[in-house]
């Protein structure tokens, strides 16, 4: 290479040597602007959004607080219906209980205690000449008698030969035998009652009671006889309760009892 050529090359080395500078400087400060700006948006962003999540989270919060108050108050509402279900359970049990003293009064309950069996027996006594054969045989009378007995001496439930006492139980003579509500039954009758366990001396110390013996037994031989079983049983009335001729009276606290003829 010549002189004149070195000065020549020596400037091309330099100028390269400053363009590549430059255009690296160039690029470096392309990068720094370039990560600010990515920075910005960024940093805007996150402060943009926090706001929002926080109002979210506070609105959250305040519904569990209204749905914590909500609880509370149907809890005590139900409290309130419990309360009010245990008193109507109580007036239903009260209504139970008095339904159940109304069918055991009205014979409808099969019931079973201590008590008496009072046996009713014909007369096995030769029947004398020109006497009425049928005041040697038990009759419905004497047993109504027993049972009225029974009941007076403190009797709760009575049964004849199985047929429950009510009310409106009948007993009649029907041929050789008694007609018990609509059952025919034959002797011997056994007069089954329910009471304490000394309602046989409060039967037999009643005087109507010992007249009774007297005309039944002692004159005439009817056989009668008792037993004290540990346990009376007096079945349910098994009749028809459907009344051909009576009617509930209506309630009217106006009006005045009517006398009969």
């Amino acid at each position: 290479m010549s002189r004149a050529d070195r000065p020549v090359s020596r400037w091309l080395g330099v100028a390269t040597w400053q363009v590549t500078l430059a255009v690296a400087l160039f690029l470096l400060g392309f990068l720094v602007a370039a990560q600010l700006q990515s920075e910005t948006p960024r940093t805007s962003y996150t402060s943009q959004e926090r706001a929002p999540l926080v109002q979210t989270a506070l609105g959250l919060q305040a519904q569990q607080d209204t749905l914590k108050s909500r609880i509370l108050d149907l809890r005590s509402q139900i409290g309130s219906v419990e309360g009010k279900s245990k008193g109507s359970s109580d007036t239903v049990k009260a209504l139970n209980d008095e339904l159940a003293k109304a069918r055991i009064a009205a014979g409808l309950t099969g019931l079973e205690g201590t008590g008496l069996v009072v046996q009713l027996a014909d007369s096995t006594d030769p029947v004398p000449q020109g006497a009425n054969e049928s005041d040697y045989r038990v009759s419905a009378d004497d047993v109504r008698t027993v049972v009225r007995e029974l009941w007076l001496a403190g009797a709760e439930a009575v049964a004849v030969n199985g047929e429950r006492v009510t009310g409106s139980t009948a007993i009649l003579d029907i041929g050789g035998s008694v007609l018990v509500n609509s059952a025919y039954v034959s002797g011997p009758y056994q007069v089954a009652a329910i009471g304490s366990t000394d309602l046989y001396q409060a039967l037999t110390a009643t005087p109507s009671f010992g007249a009774f013996l007297r005309a039944r037994a002692e004159a005439f031989g009817i056989r009668v006889s008792f037993a004290q079983p540990s346990e009376v049983d007096v079945p349910a009335f098994a009749g028809n309760l459907d009344l051909r001729y009576g009617v509930p009276q209506a309630a009217n606290p106006n009006a005045s009892p009517s006398t009969g003829p």
